[in-house]
């Protein structure tokens, strides 16, 4: 929750980029049922070991929840969710 008078805001609720990662590797096969988002795997500190980052369009917020449930059925540790920009 963000503090009173912070300028921070969450805007997952509108179609653009964004970048979410997880923990652990995830093939590049999976990327059709992740909604074509590009799949890359990389390394962001030595005691977290391996994080995949998928990036990409997507269209509203009932995309992104099912983005995440189906991580959450490939037993994958969200990470982050970032939104990049609107399209």
């Amino acid at each position: 929750m963000s503090q009173p008078g912070s300028s921070k805001t969450y805007t997952f609720d509108r179609p653009g980029t964004y970048r979410i990662r997880v923990l652990g590797f995830l093939d590049e096969n999976f990327s059709e049922r992740l909604g074509g988002l590009r799949i890359s795997k990389c390394s962001l500190k030595d005691h977290e070991g391996a994080v995949t980052e998928l990036f990409g369009q997507v269209r509203d917020q009932t995309e992104l929840a099912g983005l995440l449930n189906n991580l959450y059925e490939l037993h994958l540790t969200l990470r982050s969710v970032e939104y990049i920009n609107g399209d």
